[in-house]
């Protein structure tokens, strides 16, 4: 009887859908971290950590966010830096990413369930290409990470010495990954600094913008520009990525150079070049990185509620950015502008979009921020000594996985850390699909079934 009870459990282990399967592996992740965290041997000062204080930093380092509740330098050791780093490694690629390379690279036979599972991960249209992709996305990433730490070594060595090697490996992985954690106190005094010490420093500033973009525009878009010359043309998905990733960049800085620009506390005493640069890094970071190159809490509040756009709409599928994505937020403005001019199709580049996938991203937008409004609803009434602004700029960042903040991380009581944990896990793993890893059974086809149409006023 027991043996039967073992192997009906091992069946249903074998049998979980794939988007389930991510789910649990980003919870597995983030406790195992959360416990390693929690370790004295994680800690400059050799004590235990609070577990939900451990908790908190490996969801937003697996979770590739970047919120903290100590300063990554000057409170955990080198052991757990490491740590972090790893777990930034491992939630940006993906554990079933991870896993089929390994499979791959020691040349073990990978079947059906795996590469469908797999499929799932680094979300491609093709499943005839998984393992190639799975390939091609690692050893890119490894390459990518590689690079961009050459190049901030050339800045950082010289000024920093020795320590300016770990800090450019550190941060390549962090800026290409979108998780904005940074070690930078360890080489300048103070905390919270992030990237507002190099603002003159063009290395640093484009090297890690160059990063975030890259890692933010995703590994279908690499793939599909990689074979360009080949196929003669770009998919859909990569030019309206492309387009909608450029505007967002061009208009990103052109609004906060004008916004800030006479705004002593931010972009007022620094030179004209400084305040382009500035103004660019924030453009890019803002939607998905987590650094900032300006004091965040002295932005204008119009730039503030800009920036909490900028985190909503975030990167593009199959990325290691957050968000809603911003393929997402370009059906539901395709759909809204054909709407507009009384159009029945919804057209770009001439190509006509699937009414399922304008619904589908009209359902991803809404769950969204409706998931943001109410996380932001009760952490005001918990703690209402914070402002509305500041806490929406919070939920927000977390959703995104941006990390982005203004101040009230390290002053959340606990109900409200665990209700950011929760977001930032959701963030990650999508709101659509963890709504769909929930479900505990397929809902029957009911496509062949005609129902009598319903007419409502709207608008």
């Amino acid at each position: 009887m027991n043996k039967v009870k073992l192997k009906t459990k091992e069946h249903r282990l074998l049998n979980i859908a794939p988007s389930k399967l991510l789910v649990l592996s980003f919870a597995v992740l983030i406790l195992t971290g959360a416990v390693l965290l929690s370790m004295p041997f994680s800690s400059r000062s050799g004590e235990w950590t609070p577990f939900m204080n451990a908790l908190f930093t490996s969801t937003s380092a697996s979770c590739i966010t970047g919120l903290v509740l100590y300063d990554t330098y000057t409170y955990w050791s080198t052991a757990g830096q490491i740590i972090i780093l790893t777990l930034i490694q491992v939630g940006a690629l993906g554990i079933i990413t991870l896993a089929t390379f390994f499979s791959l690279l020691l040349k073990k036979k990978v079947g059906l369930r795996g590469m469908l599972i797999a499929q799932e991960s680094v979300n491609t249209f093709r499943y005839d290409e998984v393992l190639r992709l799975v390939r091609r996305i690692v050893t890119t990433t490894l390459l990518v990470e590689t690079i961009g730490a050459i190049l901030l070594a050339i800045s950082f060595v010289p000024k920093f010495g020795a320590f300016g090697f770990y800090m450019s490996v550190f941060h390549s992985i962090s800026a290409f990954c979108n998780a904005g954690f940074d070690i930078t106190s360890g080489a300048i005094n103070g905390e919270f600094l992030s990237i507002t010490p190099f603002n003159n420093d063009p290395i640093v500033i484009y090297t890690i913008s160059g990063l975030v973009i890259l890692g933010g525009l995703g590994f279908t878009v690499w793939r599909d520009l990689y074979e360009f010359r080949k196929n003669k043309a770009l998919l859909f998905h990569t030019k309206l990525v492309l387009v909608i990733t450029a505007i967002l960049l061009v208009f990103g800085t052109l609004f906060f150079f004008a916004n800030e620009y006479s705004n002593i506390k931010t972009l007022g005493p620094m030179s004209f070049f400084e305040k382009i640069n500035a103004a660019f890094f924030q453009s890019t970071a803002a939607r998905t990185a987590g650094f900032n190159s300006i004091s965040l809490a002295d932005m204008k509040e119009i730039s503030k509620v800009f920036t909490v756009f900028l985190m909503f709409v975030g990167a593009a599928p199959g990325s290691t950015g957050g968000g809603i994505k911003v393929t997402t937020f370009g059906a539901v403005m395709i759909a809204v502008i054909s709407q507009i001019k009384g159009s029945g199709d919804i057209v770009l580049f001439k190509r006509k979009l699937h009414q399922y996938t304008v619904n589908k991203a009209l359902s991803i937008t809404g769950l969204s921020a409706i998931l943001v409004v109410i996380i932001t609803t009760v952490i005001v009434t918990l703690q209402s000594n914070f402002h509305v602004l500041d806490i929406l700029y919070e939920t927000t960042s977390a959703f995104g996985t941006v990390g982005l903040s203004l101040g009230p991380t390290p002053l959340l009581n606990t109900a409200s850390k665990v209700l950011i944990i929760l977001t930032m896990f959701l963030g990650r793993v999508g709101p659509l699909s963890f709504a769909i890893a929930l479900t505990l059974k397929s809902s029957k086809r009911t496509s062949d079934i005609v129902y009598p149409e319903a007419k409502i006023l709207v608008g």
